[in-house]
């Protein structure tokens, strides 16, 4: 059985791990071995947390494959962005220019450095290794951070973005980034990234653009790939857009990815999920559809099949044991 659960310190061999198969342009996780461990430290005292308001804390996922213990996932919900560390992306506008001497009319876009996204969730870090796709993992991994919004509502914004990787070739480079960006920051892309990981983003206000960049002057090459997705990306965007999440032209500065958003309330996974009593049960005949602890102090979800009573959930033994349920503990069920 899959589950979702809530990341602890001892994770930190399989988090490196999953580092190291995600590659080269995955912001969120490249970042030393330290930083890791430090981000599951904090995530642990950030789940034991009573949580009566919203915070800057990161609350990291694990998906682990419980009859082998092995962790083959993760992903993390950030409670606030924007704030104390600026959240930088490039703004896409549309300008109109028209000359009646000219006999002209046209439209041309420019980008502009912003930070408009001050205090909303952010969800990221969703990667699955090899040995779990094509098994549901994604999608269930993707569904337990809403869950996990809905079981401590107050701690979060009232928007949730999701910022997707952009087109990064194999060699490691990004046509977007050596056209757009690298001429302001004179460093790598590898270097350029890890530093947007790691620090407070002062670097890219010391040094980045401050006036529109006009995307016509860009090469095609490089107009073609700008709020485009990374190939191993296109099945999250997907999942993101059946969750209700919409792209508003807000683009990644490094590899020109697209930043997707949504209001929090308007999600699909947490606006159709409920509260309901847990029972176990036979459930032969039954539905199917995620089920999470909606606690935070041993947050876990699953996938599973159920009966539904009401407001009564009837679940499988090795469900209710895999989740650390007790016979009519409060639940929360999203079905299929």
């Amino acid at each position: 059985m899959l589950i979702v659960r809530a990341a602890r310190r001892t994770d930190i061999d399989a988090l490196i791990k999953l580092a190291e198969e995600a590659g080269t342009g995955f912001t969120s996780l490249a970042v030393p071995p330290e930083a890791l461990e430090e981000r599951l430290v904090k995530s642990e005292a950030a789940f034991a947390k009573p949580g009566i308001e919203q915070t800057e804390d990161t609350y990291q996922l694990m998906l682990e494959d419980s009859s082998s213990g092995a962790i083959i996932g993760c992903s993390a919900v950030k409670a606030m962005v924007g704030v104390s560390k600026p959240y930088w992306d490039f703004k896409i506008f549309t300008m109109a220019r028209h000359s009646t001497e000219a006999g002209r009319r046209f439209d041309m876009d420019a980008m502009l450095l912003v930070n408009d996204f001050a205090g909303a969730t952010e969800v990221g870090t969703l990667f699955v290794s090899e040995a779990g796709r094509g098994t549901g993992a994604g999608r269930l991994v993707a569904q337990s951070r809403y869950l996990l919004i809905a079981a401590g509502r107050e701690r979060f914004g009232d928007k949730v973005l999701a910022e997707l990787r952009g087109v990064v070739h194999d060699d490691g480079s990004s046509p977007f980034y050596d056209a757009v960006s690298r001429p302001f920051f004179r460093m790598d892309f590898d270097e350029a990234d890890k530093l947007s990981a790691s620090t407070d983003n002062q670097f890219i206000l010391d040094l980045g653009p401050q006036h529109l960049i006009y995307l016509d002057l860009l090469p095609k090459e490089v107009q073609e790939v700008v709020g485009k997705t990374h190939k191993d990306g296109a099945g999250a965007l997907r999942l993101l857009e059946w969750e209700g999440f919409h792209y508003n032209r807000y683009v990644d500065i490094f590899d020109g990815g697209p930043l997707v958003s949504a209001w929090t309330e308007q999600i699909r996974t947490l606006n159709e999920s409920r509260v309901v009593t847990a029972r176990a049960a036979s459930v032969a005949g039954g539905v199917s559809g995620i089920v999470s602890t909606d606690r935070f102090d041993n947050f876990r979800t699953c996938q599973t099949q159920a009966v539904i009573d009401g407001d009564v959930v009837g679940l499988p033994y090795e469900t209710m044991q895999a989740l650390d349920l007790q016979d009519g503990e409060r639940a929360r069920f999203w079905r299929r």
